[in-house]
């Protein structure tokens, strides 16, 4: 496949003259290649190739699964970016790139001689596109970024990077893309990485990271790069290991889930925290935010460990085995023995519970091999399925059910105290007792907490599969139960975190970074802070950050860098219906629109809304040129971005929260969604930390 734009080091005169043709032709070749690549796909003959149908099944789906990988995406550009070097990179760096130029892209796109039109923006010849700046060019010669109208080039700009001549400047189409209106998810957020987001991306796999970034600073970006840098990288070990993104709720899920296909990604792994620990448990119930606090404090971890091993008691009898005309007697101080040298290694209680059989037949079988008998590994096993071997196990190590457990230690006031005696004082008991007895584990009524102490315990039995990488996002709203659970899924893998600590909206909220590894067991993982923001404008982020002092002292406050301060009002109201007034006025600009409030006012506004005849959406639904105005409750706001907010009735956000410190935290994060403007409405007096 030859295109004019196939080829440009041999055409110089037609890069000079019209440079933003050149560019669209090799945009239209590389879509017309990428369309060549699907269609060679989906005419693959498998029938003669395959084995037996397990083997045809494995490799249709994986055909299936490269023909979406290959879809073209109209309105994400398949190419943002070109890089000229002075010198050709070597051949261990480039992705058999040809000549000097490259088109840096959300995937690799090749023609039909296999030259690469495209290079997948993870691929080390693509990271100076990040990264290179005037102070180290990289080698790179013209740095170009292109500007885009609905998957169609529309302007250009470029850098030259290696010329001395040229002053550094800030990119006006990086400060458009990250403003640019948008109906829908920002599915191009790959081009507007930054040098130290890129960093943190194509950090090693065997490490843990954890950022700090206030609102605007590209936390979840980094984060959804990440993996799928990882997974370019190491694709074939993440592939056994598997990988998992954790959000906070089901509308953030839904808002990836449409972000990572432009990263080249369109199979990973997503989940709550709540849907980790489900263990087929129901969530039925609340907790007191006294007692949620209790419950997710990392002390309930050693209650737990204690009331499970209480199971465990010493042999009091001997066992005797029958095997024919012989028997054999295992004295008690020697099953003793073995029961104390289990519980001395360790090991998980199923797993030691499994073992102890083995090991009473062992015995058994040392006093065959004594009185000159030949026993082999058929007889131990026979001997460790014996009706009295099995009988002695139920005795000394009873099995144990988790939900069975939790829900004894919250019902039976006795048990706890002797399980929490010396963790828990006796106030701290009663707050997370229950009041009423319940029948079974079906009909109990757990809270989210609850899951998680059911999940704590199923670990102290039986092993938790562990993942190669967790991505944990929003991660400074956990509890230390939390950050155990979710540690528990990257045992032997890494983890990447990100979060901001001003930004804690639960009453349990982390209070350091280095506390929540400790707690997620990655205690050595590196912590990395971002504080440019790129997304909330300058005079709507100075204005948030007027509450830091009271949610976050110390935090480095975030320094906008975008040249356009954005729009912004205040504005004391009368009524409802002027709130909806500034949603009708926002609606006039071009790009999606979050009124937010807080829950308890949703209902009325939802009615005024519709009284006025404007439609509008819940959180996680995706708007359209129709519609594009979404309802938000302050409680869902948290990862959500809108080009334009309404902000209604702020000391009613903080209100609807059990302290004030948590109240005011969510203020902030409802004051930071906005991307281009911000009109916060009142009736009531605005929370004196604003004033």
């Amino acid at each position: 496949m030859s295109t004019p734009a196939h080829d440009p080091l041999t055409d110089p005169h037609a890069e000079a003259t019209d440079p933003l043709s050149r560019e669209r032709a090799h945009l239209a070749g590389s879509r017309s290649a990428l369309r060549a690549m699907r269609e060679d796909v989906e005419s693959l003959d498998i029938s003669d190739v395959t084995a037996n149908w397990v083997n045809a099944e494995v490799l249709a789906r994986q055909i299936e699964e490269r023909i979406k990988a290959l879809a073209d995406l109209s309105d994400t550009p398949l190419f943002f970016g070109r890089l000229d070097y002075l010198h050709a990179p070597g051949a261990d760096q480039a992705e058999g790139a040809y000549g000097e130029r490259f088109y840096i892209g959300r995937r690799h796109v090749h023609d039909h001689d296999g030259d690469p039109m495209v290079i997948d923006w993870r691929a080390p010849v693509s990271q100076p596109f990040y990264r290179a700046s005037k102070k180290d060019p990289m080698d790179v010669a013209l740095r170009r970024r292109f500007g885009y109208t609905r998957g169609d080039i529309t302007a250009y700009e470029d850098e030259h990077l290696s010329d001395p001549a040229e002053a550094a400047r800030t990119s006006k189409l990086l400060q458009q893309e990250i403003e640019r209106p948008r109906v829908g998810p920002m599915r191009d957020i790959v081009a507007t990485i930054q040098p130290e987001q890129d960093e943190i991306v194509r950090s090693g796999l065997g490490g843990t990271v954890c950022v700090q970034g206030g609102p605007g600073t590209g936390k979840t970006a980094v984060g959804l790069h990440r993996v799928a840098y990882l997974l370019y990288a190491h694709r074939e070990r993440l592939a056994r290991t598997g990988t998992l993104v954790i959000g906070p709720n089901r509308s953030f899920l839904h808002y990836i889930e449409q972000v990572l296909p432009a990263l080249g990604e369109l199979t990973v792994q997503q989940a709550t925290v709540d849907d980790l620990v489900a263990n087929g448990v129901e969530v039925r119930g609340t907790d007191t935010a006294p007692a949620a606090v209790i419950k997710g404090d990392a002390r309930m971890a050693e209650v737990l460990r204690r009331a499970v091993y209480a199971h465990v008691t010493m042999p009091g009898e001997p066992v005797v085995v029958v095997r024919g005309s012989r028997r054999w007697r295992v004295p008690a101080y020697e099953l003793e023995e073995i029961v104390r040298e289990l519980l001395a290694r360790g090991i998980r209680y199923g797993a030691a519970r499994e073992a102890l059989p083995q090991r009473i037949a062992h015995a058994v079988l040392v006093q065959m091999e004594r009185s000159g008998e030949a026993p082999d590994d058929r007889v131990q096993d026979s001997v460790a399925r014996n009706a009295a071997v099995k009988a002695a196990v139920k005795q000394v190590w009873p099995p144990v059910d988790p939900a069975k457990l939790v829900l004894r230690l919250l019902t039976d006031a006795d048990f706890l105290a002797v399980h929490a005696e010396g963790i828990l004082t006796a106030d701290e008991q009663k707050t997370i007792a229950w009041e009423k007895a319940v029948r079974s584990v079906k009909s109990a009524k757990w809270s989210a907490a609850d899951a998680v102490l059911i999940d704590e315990t199923t670990d102290l039995v039986q092993r938790t599969h562990s993942l190669g990488h967790v991505v944990l996002d929003e991660a400074q709203d956990l509890s230390p139960m939390q950050y155990r659970a979710v540690g528990r899924r990257c045992t032997t893998g890494s983890a990447t975190v990100l979060g901001d600590l001003a930004q804690g909206t639960t009453p349990w909220a982390t209070r350091s970074w280095d506390e929540a590894l400790s707690h997620l067991g990655k205690s050595d993982g590196v912590i990395e802070e971002l504080t440019a923001g790129f997304r909330v404008p300058t005079d709507v982020i100075t204005y948030a950050s007027r509450l830091l002092p009271h949610i976050a002292p110390g935090l480095t406050p975030v320094a906008s860098v975008r040249e356009n301060p954005g729009f912004f009002a205040v504005r004391s109201i009368a009524g409802t219906a002027e709130t909806v007034a500034a949603c009708e006025e926002l609606l006039r600009h071009e790009g999606s629109t979050g009124l937010i409030a807080a829950d308890a006012r949703v209902a009325a506004l939802a009615e005024a809304l519709t009284a006025a005849g404007i439609g509008y959406l819940a959180p996680g639904e995706e708007t359209t040129a129709e519609t594009r105005l979404t309802l938000v409750p302050a409680s869902l706001a948290k990862g959500l971005e809108y080009d334009y907010v309404v902000l209604d009735e702020p000391q009613a956000v903080v209100d609807g929260e059990p302290d004030e410190r948590t109240g005011l935290r969510r203020l902030y994060v409802a004051l930071t969604r906005a991307v281009s403007g911000l009109i916060v409405t009142h009736t009531a007096p605005l929370p004196p930390q604003l004033t």
